[in-house]
């Protein structure tokens, strides 16, 4: 008789929702940005995001064609949503080469490494982009390339660390319209929202991790300005929000199922952790952007965060 029992990751309860529909969302929710990053810095995004997206399918139908042997799960457009999201964190301009190296180790080491979708303790597009950023610090900081000369130069983020110039004189309408330098995906704040507005309306994310993130930088940022003598009371938060990857981060990436804790006290913890690990080094650190470091530092602590956040079991009290 064959053996009925197999062991398998979490969940085991089916709620009749595919991984299709809901990585399907994703890209759906992630189109508008893709549109406003096109306006703004050209049709180069699209061939970007087009190779992330073409290295991630083919190396995840490779790799598990040639080593894992199982089923094929490329159709469940979990790689495609890898690839957009890698390529939204890349500078417009960078080698097509890299974004392939980029693509194979997110999908390589990120994800399959674990055994594949569900399983992997890392966003794998994360991982992609912090490889990217150790091994090529230039080519991953180099704004001026391919994008017009009215956005060349150094992201905002690194101007207000360096002094260049305060907070007080930035626009925040430029900024939520997408004119400001940064990776494909830090620029077009309002349609960043609209893309989240519409994964809560399916229901694909709940609202604990995002305002969770959003309102501890907020805050944090508030107290800051307090200590500044009250005068960046309102300016630093909404800059420290609009600027950089804490949309992108905080609604499309800190939400990966897989490497975010499962109930809503363990999710508004590790928005927290997330929120203060981003403002400590963009404050303090050496980088002027934190949100890919702190994801990734919260997601190895998820595994604690479900141990000691566990839902109350059935018939207990």
């Amino acid at each position: 008789m064959a053996n009925r029992f197999f062991a398998a990751p979490s969940p085991h309860i089916h709620g009749g929702e595919s991984t299709r529909r809901i990585m399907g969302d994703v890209v759906l929710a992630l189109l508008p940005a893709l549109a406003v990053s096109t306006y703004v810095l050209g049709w180069s995004v699209l061939m970007t995001t087009a190779i992330a997206v073409a290295g991630c399918v083919v190396f995840e139908y490779l790799i598990q064609r040639l080593f894992l042997k199982g089923g094929n799960t490329i159709c469940d457009l979990s790689a495609v949503v890898t690839g957009m999201l890698l390529a939204f964190n890349l500078p417009v301009g960078i080698p097509w080469w890299i974004v392939l190296i980029g693509a194979f180790v997110a999908i390589g080491i990120g994800k399959m490494t674990f055994g594949g979708i569900g399983c992997n303790p890392f966003n794998p597009a994360l991982t992609g982009r912090i490889f990217l950023l150790i091994a090529y610090p230039v080519e991953m900081t180099d704004w001026t390339s391919g994008v017009p000369d009215a956005l060349s130069g150094s992201t905002m983020l690194a101007d207000i660390k360096a002094g260049v110039y305060s907070v007080s004189d930035v626009d925040f309408w430029q900024m939520m319209g997408g004119h400001m330098n940064g990776s494909m995906g830090e620029i077009g704040s309002l349609a960043l929202i609209l893309g989240g507005l519409y994964l809560l309306w399916r229901k694909v994310i709940t609202w604990h991790i995002p305002v969770s993130i959003l309102a501890t930088m907020a805050i944090f940022a508030m107290c800051m300005g307090i200590k500044e003598g009250g005068s960046l009371l309102y300016e630093l938060p909404l800059f420290h929000i609009l600027a950089g990857g804490a949309l992108l981060g905080a609604i499309f990436m800190a939400t990966d199922y897989s490497t975010s804790p499962m109930i809503p006290l363990g999710m508004v913890i590790y928005g927290v952790g997330i929120g203060l690990i981003t403002m400590i080094i963009r404050l303090w650190g050496a980088y002027p952007e934190g949100m890919s470091f702190a994801i990734f530092i919260m997601n190895a602590a998820t595994p604690l965060i479900n141990k000691y956040c566990r839902p109350r079991r059935f018939g207990t009290k």
